[in-house]
């Protein structure tokens, strides 16, 4: 079993910057596929990012040039840096992590971008 929390969530005006992290529990780390999503009310979850377990990267358009994920096994933690972060970044943050056929989701944390 994988326990996933996910925290440095909180209020950011527009243009700053924030980092999520997502840890995981459990040895099984290294080999987990970790995505970050984001959903705001009345909308479908949104993929932002991916990082395979080989270190490959993916963004979504729309953040590409100001997000960067990257991962530290040693610490069975993914971050996600959003930099000049917009007002249509504001959302609640999810990260999947998957094995297999197995998904494990956190909990989210909030973004709230506002001047």
């Amino acid at each position: 079993q994988v326990q996933i929390v996910e925290s440095g969530g909180g209020w950011v005006q527009p243009g700053g910057s924030l980092r999520l992290s997502c840890a995981a529990s459990g040895s099984t780390f290294s080999t987990l596929r970790i995505a970050w999503y984001r959903q705001t009310p009345g909308k479908n979850n949104e993929w932002v990012a991916t990082v395979t377990s080989g270190g490959v990267v993916t963004y979504r358009d729309s953040v590409k040039g100001r997000f960067s994920l990257f991962r530290d096994n040693a610490k069975n933690t993914v971050y996600l840096q959003m930099n000049s972060l917009e007002y249509e970044d504001t959302a609640v943050y999810s990260c999947r992590g998957t094995i297999g056929l197995k998904d494990y989701w956190g909990q989210g944390t909030q973004v709230t971008v506002s001047s």
